[in-house]
């Protein structure tokens, strides 16, 4: 059996994921938005198309968001870049080493991830930042082709509630098998088949990081729980 090449496999996934236009109310919504645009972005190109995961294509280590923020991800072309909760989450990533450099403001900012890919419940902006389930069932064969490319995966970070029950539900169409009853919550861990951990965490969306129900502290400490489990996979 010829061995898998993960490089090559994510790459044509990107590109089949940019292309993508099955969710004809996503499709439309991307791109009313990219025509528009926010007066402070006024001067941009908007991406305006699903947005491809952004990472290490070897990557032990998943990140699953909701999906690209209207004049984040879907004006920059890359997940997490340009709004606040990308703040969030490169400053956390920076602190334990996945990236190089704690903010992310474009795609052509020189930020590089090692060990780590981020990706998404969906790919493209949603009104409202709210997806119908029709949308979510339609976008998770992307996740579920990445599994099965991502041969080094130890660990699964899903931010927020949306997408800790879209990686259980990705789970159980892979293996046939529910992979148990699991309850999310921030700093929920869970062990599940082929030795791969789940974790829980609110998303650094400002709806909680204004309110405090995240705060830095907090969020940090998931990312260095990853770190410790990665570590503990390598010495076993």
């Amino acid at each position: 059996m010829v061995p898998i090449d993960s490089t090559q496999v994510m790459t044509e996934l990107q590109d089949t994921i940019v292309n993508c236009r099955q969710c004809p109310r996503l499709v439309v919504w991307r791109e009313k938005i990219a025509d528009e645009k926010r007066r402070q972005f006024m001067d941009d190109t908007y991406w305006g198309k699903a947005v491809p995961s952004f990472g290490d294509y070897q990557a032990q280590f998943l990140i699953v968001g909701l999906a690209p923020a209207a004049h984040g991800a879907n004006r920059t072309g890359r997940m997490f870049t340009g709004d606040r909760s990308g703040d969030w989450l490169y400053r956390a990533l920076y602190k334990v080493g996945f990236a190089n450099q704690p903010t992310s403001t474009d795609i052509n900012d020189g930020l590089t991830l090692t060990n780590c890919l981020i990706t998404a419940t969906c790919h493209c902006a949603p009104p409202q930042n709210k997806l119908t389930a029709e949308e979510i069932r339609t976008c998770r064969p992307f996740l579920m082709r990445e599994f099965a490319a991502l041969r080094n995966l130890k660990v699964i970070l899903a931010l927020g509630k949306i997408a800790f029950d879209g990686v259980l539900k990705t789970l159980q169409e892979e293996t046939g098998e529910s992979p148990g009853k699991y309850t999310f919550g921030h700093g929920v861990e869970y062990l599940l088949p082929g030795n791969r951990v789940l974790l829980g965490s609110y998303h650094p969306s400002q709806q909680n990081t204004f309110t405090g129900r995240l705060t830095e502290p907090m969020f940090d400490a998931i990312f260095s729980r990853a770190c410790t489990l990665l570590a503990s996979t390598e010495s076993t």
